[in-house]
C-alpha cells in the first residue's frame, strides 16, 4: 500500500498518511476521474470505511483530497453521524489532520501561505478557493481547461456536457454567461473549469 501511495502523494507524506490509513482502518480505492468530485468517503454496510480518490489528481491535490475524506471519517467517529458533512466538526478534524502536512518537505514553498490561509477555515472543496485552486492547477499533468475567471469577457467556451456559452458579465461573486443555443443566461462559479473556444 505504501508503494502505491508513493505514486500519488509527495514522498515525505507517504509514511504518515499510510499510518493514518491503517489507524483508521480505511479501505482506499484509487479510481478513474469523476467530473463531480475528487474523492468521497462512505461507511459500507459491512462497517468498513471506504474512501475513493480520483487517480488523475496531481500529488498535492491528491493529498488534500485524501485528508479531506479521512476527516469525514474522523469527524463522524468522534462527533456522531448526525453532524453536517462540512460543518464545524469536519472543519476542526480537517484542520487538525492537515496542519502537520503544511510544511516545505511536502508542499512547495509558494503554496504554504495559501494553504495556511485556506485551512484557517477550510471549505467543502479546495476548488472554491480560487487562489489556491489556480496555484494547485499548475502541477496538473496536462490541462487544456481554463478557469472561467481567467478568460476575458466576450469569450466563448464549452463546458463538460458540450454546451457552449459566452462570458458576458460579473454578478456579485459569479459570472453571468449566455448559452449560445438557447439565448438563456446562467450563473457560473469563477473557478468553473471550461474549454476556451477560438473565436471565428
Amino acid at each position: 500500500m505504501s508503494e502505491t501511495l508513493a505514486r500519488y502523494i509527495p514522498e515525505h507524506a507517504v509514511k504518515p498518511v499510510f499510518e493514518l490509513i491503517v489507524a483508521n482502518q480505511v479501505h482506499l480505492k484509487i479510481v478513474n476521474e469523476r467530473q463531480t468530485r475528487h474523492g468521497d468517503y462512505r461507511k459500507g454496510l459491512n462497517g468498513k470505511h471506504e474512501i475513493t480518490v480520483n487517480s488523475n489528481l496531481n500529488k498535492y491535490k491528491f493529498l488534500i483530497t485524501l485528508i479531506h475524506e479521512i476527516s469525514h471519517l474522523v469527524a463522524f467517529e468522534k462527533f456522531g453521524r448526525n453532524i453536517k458533512p462540512h460543518g464545524n466538526e469536519w472543519k476542526y478534524s480537517f484542520q487538525r489532520l492537515m496542519i502537520p502536512y503544511i510544511r516545505p518537505e511536502i508542499f512547495p514553498n509558494h503554496l504554504l501561505p495559501l494553504l495556511a490561509r485556506h485551512f484557517k477555515n477550510p471549505t467543502a472543496s479546495s476548488d472554491t478557493d480560487a487562489t489556491l485552486a489556480l496555484a494547485l492547477k499548475q502541477f496538473d499533468q496536462q490541462n487544456d481547461k481554463n478557469y472561467l475567471f481567467e478568460i476575458p469577457y466576450g469569450s466563448v467556451f464549452r463546458i463538460q456536457n458540450g454546451k457552449i456559452f459566452k462570458k458576458i458579465a460579473v454578478r456579485t461573486k459569479r459570472f453571468e454567461c449566455l448559452e449560445m443555443s438557447s439565448g438563456k443566461t446562467y450563473l457560473f462559479n469563477p473557478n468553473a473549469e471550461v474549454e476556451l473556444l477560438k473565436s471565428s
